[in-house]
């Protein structure tokens, strides 16, 4: 039975959805500057943790949709759509990598490999997904692949908290198709959410094992920013190109991951190794198996804290690289502490560009575009 069928809109209890784990040690900072108002992206519609139970903030509803496309106003959201709540962290503005502004060139067709673009989490955020992939000029006014040869790679979480998960993952699968038709290639990595989207739809509320009781991937998914609307667009196609996606990859001396923890090792002393186990984990299709995989695919902060710069090796050293690039961990949480729910516009994070840290070695991608932050789709190497 389609999850969610029959029941309306569900809002999500959001203040335990991302609130900060047992083991990551939060250290207060000054409460920020007054941050420039955050301008409204040119939007072009397309059609065609720790563990479970922590938030984002609401979703964000663009703008100048195509003619003939259905649109909704913010106190009308689509059927299905379950916004977070706010839930703001307190950040100190000067602790974030400040990019230098270059006015973004299209890549040109070349022999061998074209330029290298990593994309941060994008929770179903589609219209501000097609924006950032324009500005950067990998894609046209149409949406269409625009970039050559350019390599794109994407992070992982594609779906839960926003509006369009599965337009993500639509997009993502015909740009995977005109990148390679170009010399190019569109590519995504395993994230936490993919493994719970799995799993609500393969499992529903099959009790498994947590470590802390008994839990199902149906509770988890919905306390998650599970949307209804996705589950029920949700079709075998997109289970299987999910499932089949790697973990962890090597590009340009970059080691690209979804989470920023080191529970990888867990898995596999190879990138090779790890990937072949994560697939073989979810064709056994044992719910207690999955469930432990996603759990430990929720974890985070391996990099933040004195320790971090040491774990950082410790992947790096395993699976090859100069620099963990990595999502899952929004770099508001990375800097600050866990806000309030009073949704007091002062407190909306800046985020500018990928947060560097770790002694250099790691790369945070994930801006935070579910509380009003940033998505983030930025060309490798950084030159900071």
């Amino acid at each position: 039975m389609t999850q969610g069928a029959g029941q309306g809109p569900v809002r999500t209890e959001t203040l335990r959805d991302f609130r900060v784990p047992p083991y990551a040690q939060q250290t207060p900072v000054p409460p920020p500057e007054e941050p420039p108002a955050r301008p409204e992206p040119v939007v072009h519609v397309f059609r065609q943790e720790p563990p479970a139970g922590h938030p984002e903030a609401p979703a964000r509803f663009a703008a100048a949709p195509e003619p003939g496309a259905t649109t909704y106003s913010d106190d009308e959201p689509p059927e299905g759509y379950t916004p977070t709540a706010r839930d703001l962290p307190v950040i100190h503005r000067g602790d974030t990598v400040k990019l230098p502004t270059v006015e973004p060139v299209a890549p040109e067709a070349s022999e061998g490999p074209g330029p290298l673009y990593v994309v941060g989490d994008v929770h179903g955020y589609l219209d501000e997904l097609l924006a950032a992939l324009r500005e950067q000029r990998l894609i046209d006014e149409s949406g269409n692949w625009a970039a050559g040869t350019a390599r794109l790679w994407f992070l992982g979480d594609f779906t839960d908290r926003g509006p369009d998960g599965i337009g993500v993952i639509d997009l993502v699968m015909r740009l995977s198709a005109e990148a390679a038709a170009a010399g190019g290639y569109c590519k995504a990595l395993m994230g936490n959410h993919e493994l719970l989207l799995i799993g609500a739809k393969r499992f529903a509320d099959t009790p498994v094992n947590s470590g802390a009781g008994t839990a199902t991937f149906q509770a988890a998914w919905l306390l998650n920013g599970g949307q209804k609307a996705d589950m029920d667009r949700l079709q075998d196609v997109h289970l299987q190109w999910m499932s089949r996606l790697d973990a962890i990859e090597h590009e340009d001396d970059h080691l690209l991951m979804h989470s920023d923890t080191t529970a990888y090792l867990d898995y596999g002393d190879s990138i090779e190794a790890v990937n072949d186990t994560v697939h073989a984990i979810l064709n056994r299709n044992d719910a207690d198996e999955c469930w432990d995989l996603f759990r430990k695919f929720t974890k985070r902060f391996a990099f933040r804290d004195e320790s971090g710069p040491q774990a950082a090796r410790e992947l790096l050293s395993a699976y090859g690289g100069q620099r963990i690039v990595h999502g899952h961990s929004p770099i508001p949480y990375l800097l600050g502490e866990v806000g309030t729910e009073d949704g007091e516009e002062d407190s909306r994070p800046v985020v500018e560009g990928p947060h560097v840290y770790a002694d250099g070695l790691a790369i945070a991608m994930d801006g935070g575009v579910t509380m009003a932050g940033k998505l983030l789709v930025q060309q490798l190497p950084l030159h900071d």
